[in-house]
């Protein structure tokens, strides 16, 4: 992730979309402020719904305008148009303070929510355009952490301002003008922003030839052609209807808690409300960098359930306590999960959908999302005003919904869930290394072969591959009761003695269709510190095959309780971590024998103890 930021741009790009949601949120804050000091009950919740329906509704109607814009022309050029705007809107709003033009201001939240629409498909489809696919995990974390540490930050620092600025009040207006200071504060915010964007370097050298039809706009059928476009690909709608679950989700436990403060914890004051909502966003910020931490190598989809169970976990809980604490804590375990779950749906969204359409295609992530968002707050608001919903039904109701999305989730993305629990048990006591990740192929038939230290080394040994590999076991292991089962499902090939044959010519055939398969060539765990000899059985397998042979050598696992070192033999320990390195050669041909793989193994070995 350090190299990441090695990259021109980085640092301007990052502290740009800082300035640019710290700005969105101070507008948004100071409206909602005022609204929870003037209202009670469902009235409260129904203006509040009503604010962030304000901010939702532009990325429903600018959806095709944005998506073409971003595709159309350079990234940072739109983005340096919208910063603009946003200057101007910004002295518009401080106007409104000082002439205590509450509605007006009210109203001027929906046109700065337009303006980060237009903004919204070439902020994030600039992140792949700036740092490649190689770093987009860390480009999203990146982001993500940035755009909720300003969200916090506006939160702290305005909500602070706002109750120190406030005296006797008896309108919205009077409220208005008493904090209209603020407002410069929201423009020189704007003017910076417009500043570093419009020194962002340009990534699109070949303009594009498309042309906006306005009729076709007006008749939805421009909608009917992007929706199709986003449809095109399953797996990519499917993340961003996941996000649209959600954001919706978030939307309502943000309009719901402030009134479930005032009315069950009896708290008036807006720094602590705020203050509660502020720990989500510090969760976000260290879930999203524990998301760029095991998506590291590739964009690891098996967050992707036990986040969406610990967020509706968490909601599940909140109204089950009357005192601030432990919902704070609550509020903050929702946001880490949160941070963990964004993350690597948004970087699969970046990394999979085409560039000729990627704006189009991160408009309709806009423009879906914020239809969830607009509609749950509608039911949100007709519930609270008509059905007397109180906010811990709402509460319940919108765990119940994340608990079903997980249920989902877990369906889609077991394998890789499976895998994820694996590394994320073994990662409390190994902190795992991989080198040469790139030697692996991403397609193709694949045999990997590292050496045999431990129990676990057909667990640590493909957690950096994206692809998925099946291993050859000894059958003895494979017919464990329990186990079986998931060694079944895994794809495993068992092995034993007498039918050694027949699993070399699985392997064959699984090779034949271009499979990832991981074989010791050892034939069992080493005892000793020095490798075994490699046995042949695997030439019956890569005879006449096509493909590639991928020597890798694991170190580090010696003298661990995992492993089958001898007495004498004692291993460097940490405290308590015990860093285990493993490394993958470069590609050998099918042709390989026995003996020059093993010689290609200990030139790893030897590398792995020069280091």
């Amino acid at each position: 992730m350090k190299e990441m930021f090695k990259i021109k741009g980085t640092y301007a790009y990052l502290i740009a979309l800082f300035l640019n949601a710290f700005t969105d949120l101070g507008h948004k804050i100071i409206i909602q402020n005022t609204v929870f000091k003037m209202y009670d009950g469902e009235i409260q919740i129904v203006l509040s719904a009503i604010v962030n329906a304000l901010i939702l509704l532009p990325f429903i109607l600018v959806f095709t305008p944005a998506g073409f814009l971003a595709d159309k022309f350079p990234k940072n050029k739109v983005m340096t148009f919208a910063a603009a705007l946003a200057v101007v809107l910004t002295l518009l709003i401080t106007l409104s303070y000082y002439m205590g033009w509450f509605e007006v201001a009210f109203g001027l939240t929906f046109l700065l929510a337009t303006q980060s629409a237009i903004y919204s498909p070439a902020k994030y489809g600039y992140i792949k355009e700036l740092v490649g696919n190689k770093y987009i995990s860390a480009g999203n974390a990146a982001v993500q952490a940035t755009t909720m540490v300003a969200i916090m930050a506006g939160m702290g620092i305005y909500s602070f301002l706002f109750e120190a600025m406030l005296t006797d009040y008896s309108s919205a207006d009077e409220i208005l003008t008493q904090i209209a200071p603020l407002g410069w504060l929201l423009v020189l915010n704007s003017v910076g922003e417009f500043y570093l964007i419009s020194r962002l370097p340009n990534k699109q050298r070949v303009p594009s030839e498309r042309k906006f039809h306005f009729k076709k706009y007006i008749t939805g059928l421009y909608l009917r052609k992007n929706m199709k476009t986003i449809t095109r690909k399953p797996n990519i709608l499917q993340a961003i209807l996941a996000l649209s679950i959600y954001w919706g989700v978030s939307q309502v436990a943000i309009a719901v808690f402030p009134e479930y403060a005032k009315s069950v914890l009896l708290i008036n004051n807006t720094v602590y409300v705020n203050g509660v909502l502020g720990l989500t966003i510090i969760g976000i910020v260290i879930g999203s960098i524990m998301a760029a931490r095991f998506s590291k190598y590739y964009i690891n989809m098996g967050m992707v359930p036990v986040s969406a169970l610990g967020m509706g976990l968490s909601l599940l809980l909140i109204p089950v306590f009357d005192h601030l604490e432990p919902i704070a804590v609550l509020f903050f375990t929702f946001g880490y999960f949160s941070g963990m779950f964004i993350v690597p749906l948004n970087s699969y969204i970046q990394k999979h959908a085409p560039g000729v359409h990627l704006g189009t295609i991160l408009a309709g992530n806009n423009f879906i999302q914020n239809i969830f968002m607009v509609m749950l707050l509608g039911m949100t608001t007709y519930l609270a005003y008509y059905e007397g919903f109180e906010a811990s039904k709402l509460f319940y109701a919108i765990a119940v919904l994340t608990l079903l999305m997980a249920i989902h989730m877990t369906r889609k993305y077991q394998l890789m869930l499976a895998w994820f629990l694996g590394e994320l048990i073994l990662s409390f006591r190994y902190d795992m290394h991989y080198e040469g990740v790139e030697n692996v192929p991403h397609d193709g038939a694949v045999l990997l072969t590292p050496n045999h230290v431990s129990w676990f080394d057909w667990i640590i040994i493909p957690f950096a591959i994206e692809r998925r590999t099946t291993f050859m076991m000894e059958r003895s292991i494979y017919n464990w009761p329990i186990a079986h089962t998931f060694f079944k499902w895994g794809g495993a090939i068992p092995v034993s003695a007498k039918a050694a044959k027949d699993a070399f010519k699985l392997v064959k055939e699984r090779l034949a269709h271009h499979e990832l398969v991981t074989l010791f060539p050892e034939g069992g765990i080493n005892r000793g510190t020095e490798l075994q000899k490699f046995q042949r059985g695997f030439e019956l397998a890569t005879k006449n095959s096509e493909g590639v042979i991928i020597p890798a050598y694991i170190g580090g696992f010696e003298g661990s309780r995992l492993s089958r070192p001898p007495k004498h033999y004692v291993p460097k320990r940490s405290w308590w971590r015990r860093k285990v390195t493993i490394i993958y050669g470069e590609p050998l041909p099918m042709s390989t024998t026995a003996d020059e793989l093993r010689s290609a193994v200990q030139k790893l070995k030897d590398r792995y103890n020069a280091q």
